[in-house]
């Protein structure tokens, strides 16, 4: 077996697969809605969801519609040939989406179309899986012409490239299951009608994907329509790459190639002409950040020099350090509130990498000016739909301009230009502590800055002095701000916290967010596994309406809500069940013992008590352990400072780190603050 090691698969082996035992024909047409001929030609012009199975003596492909939910399928095993006829007829008929259907079931059906035996899907599979040959390859060197339909792959659409399996379960799929069998393991007919139903849902899980999708879906086709480009099954940082390539490719009269930087090429960051501080640490700060050399490493990554990575720079209260990807203050475990006499004020910078990168005339050089050309046009254009209340254009756009950013710093990117992510990323942390040096050398409290905003601590009667600060830095650095007013933020750090509006809705952060909770699509919940998330109303109920962590807890009866989802390496097992490599539990009083990793039977972290949930029950359980939520979400509360705590400066920073720079405000002149 080549897609798993050898020792890991004989413990799987030993391990019981659950599956149910529907190995009857006569079930599989009761339970599943069967497309007929003549539905299915009534359906013409449908979109389908499909996915591809293949093993050492079977192979099977199905389709559902996304609007009735009818399936047909096709199967292939000894004594039973493909309908090719009727098969590619649907692969003419209708748009097909699928996941890395790209990537494999489209090399796979178009060697399918033209009669080829399961033998060969068998070798094709290995060449893509184990060889990782590209799908093109393969087609030309078999002399088999790639599939021309009309189809979305949603692999590179959705973020983060994590499996269909994991996507899955951040929905709350019905049904999370495994493979059933080991690939291209040699199948009875029993195990061939199981893999048949495995396949059928798949579909499901993909289709709830897609439709979770749809507004991501819906830009991409107002780019392709505008660019005359088919983008619909690209990232963000993909199409930025195609558009902005065709665009300066139309202005350079040749097509752009991707620029070869050699490992061990260093360079160093330009300081833009506005960056100035007043107080003599901040200034030392520059000296070496101007003087550092910034190198690429054979990875083609550009690794932060030591020298401004070890800088601990203190202003007032606050911490701050430097990162390639942003500047990051230091606060622990602390909960600030505004009152009658003090407000807490969010200053974020809008659109900053962008606007960095205008403001400076930055271009990659093996694109030269034509960049600069495309990329403005762009930016003014979004701004023009966005004025217009256009937001199917202005968020297409938008798309393009932030997922530029990300090709600049890949190696594989005809954008590739470290030099260029260093200097927005630089300027925007050098423009950032600017900022807070003018408020905090007038006696204004930053409690937290985070790549492109800070929180500020202002009395109530400073607060037009304050604005006036805010407006001098806009004015100097050409930057805009925007303004959120808190009642409170509590933060378990810079990148976990929960911070209370003033209509009492709740920003939350890192660990802390809940996507789920929102009601219209929010593809942030694809970016990470839900995790008892009740834990977290209860936390932003007790925060803003003082509502007890027991009341919204034991009132709750929407399981998704205490689900755990977590990545097992090497796939779980529970008291001998094979569970995979995604599984999905709730804590329930009845269970002892924990979900063990197969490779190791060592417990899966904070799996104790857990009961495996890969199939979501037809009702709220009677099992749930209440009090294991209430109480996590009581150590919560603690986490984010809301119980008081007296830690002093010294608790909260790293020992042992120098550079560690401090910044008051009698250590600066004063700024000049113009008359309003």
């Amino acid at each position: 077996m080549f897609f798993d090691d050898s020792e890991l698969v004989q413990k799987k082996q030993k391990i019981q697969f659950e599956r149910k035992k529907l190995v009857s024909l006569e079930y599989i047409n009761r339970d599943i809605d069967w497309f007929t001929d003549g539905k299915l030609v009534a359906a013409k012009g449908d979109t389908l969801i499909y996915d591809v199975e293949v093993y050492a003596n079977y192979f099977c492909v199905s389709f559902a519609s996304v609007t009735s939910g009818k399936v047909v399928s096709f199967e292939m095993f000894e004594g039973v040939a493909l309908d090719i006829p009727k098969l590619n007829w649907i692969l003419n008929n209708f748009l097909l989406v699928g996941f890395n259907n790209k990537g494999y079931d489209n090399c796979i059906l178009a060697f399918a179309i033209k009669g080829a035996p399961i033998d060969i899907f068998v070798k094709v599979t290995e060449l893509i899986i184990k060889d990782r040959s590209r799908p093109s390859e393969i087609l030309e060197q078999w002399g088999i012409t790639q599939l021309n339909c009309n189809c979305i792959d949603l692999i590179e659409v959705a973020p983060l490239k994590a499996s269909l399996k994991k996507y899955g379960a951040r929905l709350h799929c019905k049904r999370l299951q495994d493979l059933p069998y080991e690939p291209l393991e040699t199948l009875t007919r029993e195990e061939m009608i199981n893999v048949l139903l495995y396949n059928i849902n798949d579909l499901d899980n993909t289709n709830i994907l897609y439709q979770e999708l749809l507004p991501q879906l819906t830009l991409r086709l107002e780019l392709s329509n505008e660019y005359r480009q088919d983008l619909r099954s690209l990232s963000d940082a993909q199409i930025a790459e195609h558009v902005i390539s065709a665009e300066v490719a139309k202005l350079n009269k040749k097509h752009p190639k991707r620029p070869t930087i050699p490992a061990g090429t260093s360079f160093k960051y330009q300081v833009p002409d506005y960056i100035s501080y007043t107080t003599p640490v901040l200034q030392e700060m520059l000296a070496t950040v101007r003087a550092a050399d910034f190198v690429v490493t054979d990875k083609g990554k550009v690794a932060m020099p030591p020298e401004i990575a070890a800088l601990r720079i203190r202003i007032g209260s606050g911490v701050y350090r430097m990162g390639i990807g942003g500047l990051h203050s230091s606060e622990e475990c602390v909960s600030h509130k505004a009152n009658d006499d003090v407000l807490l004020i969010d200053r974020d910078v809008a659109s900053y990498y962008p606007m960095i990168i205008l403001n400076q005339g930055l271009f990659p050089k093996h694109l030269g000016q034509a960049f600069l050309q495309v990329y403005r046009t762009i930016v003014n254009r979004r701004i023009a739909a966005k004025k217009a209340k256009n937001n199917v254009v202005a968020d297409a756009l938008k798309i393009t301009i932030n997922g530029s950013f990300g090709k600049l710093g890949s190696r594989f990117s005809k954008l590739f230009s470290p030099d260029l992510m260093i200097q927005v990323t630089i300027t925007g942390q050098l423009s950032l502590l600017m900022f807070i040096e003018m408020l905090e050398t007038r006696g204004f409290t930053v409690i937290s800055a985070n790549t492109d905003g800070i929180v500020i601590k202002c009395a109530k009667e400073r607060y037009n002095e304050l604005n006036q600060i805010v407006q001098l830095w806009e004015q100097l650095t050409n930057f805009e701000t925007e303004e959120t007013q808190y009642s409170a933020v509590y933060s378990r750090d810079v990148n976990n916290y929960i911070a209370v509006k003033l209509d009492g809705k709740t920003k939350n952060k890192g660990a802390f967010a809940n996507h789920w909770d929102k009601l219209e699509r929010n593809i942030f919940k694809l970016h990470k596994n839900p995790v008892s998330l009740i834990c977290i109303q209860a936390v932003c109920e007790k925060l803003t309406k003082d509502t007890s962590i027991e009341q919204t807890i034991n009132q709750c009866r929407d399981l998704t809500k205490f689900i755990v989802v977590r990545d097992v390496k090497g796939g779980a097992e529970k008291d001998g069940v094979l569970l995979g490599k995604v599984v999905r539990w709730y804590y329930s009083t009845d269970i002892k013992g924990n979900i063990n990793y197969i490779t190791n039977g060592n417990k899966v972290p904070t799996s104790d008590n857990a009961r495996p949930c890969m199939d979501f029950p037809n009702e709220f359980p009677t099992d749930v352990d209440f009090e294991r939520y209430i109480n996590d979400a009581q150590n919560i509360l603690e986490a984010i400072g809301f119980y008081p705590k007296q830690l002093g400066f010294e608790q909260r920073v790293l020992f042992g780190i120098d550079n560690i720079f401090e910044i008051n405000a009698d250590s600066a002149d004063n700024w000049f603050i113009p008359e309003s």
